[in-house]
């Protein structure tokens, strides 16, 4: 569908038709193209310049090359990662993530809390805490969040004061919860403690909050989950009418190979919303499979029976095989959604990587 979408995009550039018919072309591509990423429309572009979070862009130089192309498909365990920066931008730490833009069919894999953790402050006298335990709590109710009734802990560990950093928790179970239920979502408490639970004030460990810290510092929920989407399952409705006669036997001189099938998102339009890559390179299989097929055009053995009995005339109306991929590589996309969130997505038999006799 990919390549169909893509030679019609060219054909809009090069034929000669009218310019409705150019642009009429040019709209049902994109609206083709648009589908095979899972989207109905594309997400409006941040209305001011916002830098992604670091994380995300490790996480996808970590996924992918620069061309999105997918270095290991094991690397995600599903093929959607959404960051979401809180909203509360309080100096306490209570922190809310409005999940509205997740899609319903989204399966919850994994949910993170990332929290920066500033330099300790330096304390006076001899008692001088080395660690200090750190409690993320879910909060079930908008009244007494800090009674044992008004929240449910979610993960606690100690950590040091020596350093500063990320710090991640797993609040997977909440997020679960508000997914099932929007209006649950109260939003997370998280305390700092003692090593035997005791209250420090003033505390010694702080996290940088949304307000007076720069932006790459700012707390921020990673949630990994998987749309079920799969190449196989993409839709593969044609485009109306058909190709010309020389459109389709171009090719047919020379052998099977892959060819290089360039896709500009600046000149799609979208480069306002995907942060990378900014195109990559899809690659489209053409040429001939004549008889007999070498090892070289990596036919399969279907293929050489269909190319002998072709040759042959053993049987009336069986053509010679095509010249299609036989690999496909998956690629990513680093994108700002509706709400300007940043978000990772895999998806799958996006890059032809070879060809061969089918």
């Amino acid at each position: 569908m990919l390549g169909t979408v893509l030679l019609l995009l060219a054909l809009a550039k090069t034929a000669c038709p009218s310019p409705a018919s150019i642009a009429s072309w040019r709209a049902e591509a994109l609206k083709k193209l648009l589908e095979v990423f899972g989207m109905d429309d594309p997400p409006a572009p941040p209305t001011h310049f916002k830098q992604p979070p670091q994380y995300m862009v490790d996480l996808f130089n970590t996924v992918a090359n620069a061309d999105g192309v997918t270095k290991n498909p094991d690397i995600l365990e599903g093929n959607t990662v959404r960051s979401f920066l809180d909203k509360t931008h309080s100096e306490e730490m209570r922190f809310l993530f409005v999940l509205s833009s997740m899609a319903k069919n989204e399966k919850i894999l994994t949910a993170e809390l990332h929290l920066f953790r500033l330099w300790p402050r330096v304390t006076d006298g001899p008692k001088r805490h080395h660690f200090c335990q750190v409690s993320v709590y879910q909060v079930l109710g908008k009244d007494k969040p800090d009674t044992p009734e008004g929240k449910k802990l979610l993960a606690a560990r100690l950590v040091s004061l020596q350093t500063s950093g990320w710090e991640v928790f797993a609040i997977t179970s909440a997020v679960r919860d508000w997914a099932e239920d929007e209006s649950s979502n109260q939003g997370l408490l998280v305390t700092v403690q003692g090593l035997r639970g005791s209250p420090l004030n003033p505390p010694p460990l702080q996290f940088a909050s949304g307000r007076g810290h720069h932006e790459s510092k700012k707390p921020m929920l990673v949630l990994f989950t998987d749309d079920g989407r799969r190449g196989a399952s993409l839709p593969t409705a044609g485009f109306p009418g058909g190709l010309s006669r020389s459109t389709r036997s171009l090719g047919r001189l020379q052998p099977c190979q892959r060819h290089p099938l360039s896709v500009d998102f600046e000149e799609i339009g979208w480069s306002g919303w995907i942060i990378s890559p900014r195109g990559y390179n899809a690659f489209h299989c053409k040429g001939s499979c004549p008889f007999p097929l070498g090892e070289n055009m990596r036919p399969t053995n279907h293929a050489t029976v269909q190319s002998i009995i072709n040759a042959l005339k053993l049987s009336e109306g069986v053509s010679s095989p095509c010249c299609v991929p036989d690999k496909l590589y998956s690629i990513n996309l680093l994108y700002f959604d509706d709400d300007e969130n940043v978000v990772l997505k895999q998806y799958d038999d996006m890059v032809a990587g070879s060809c061969g006799c089918h």
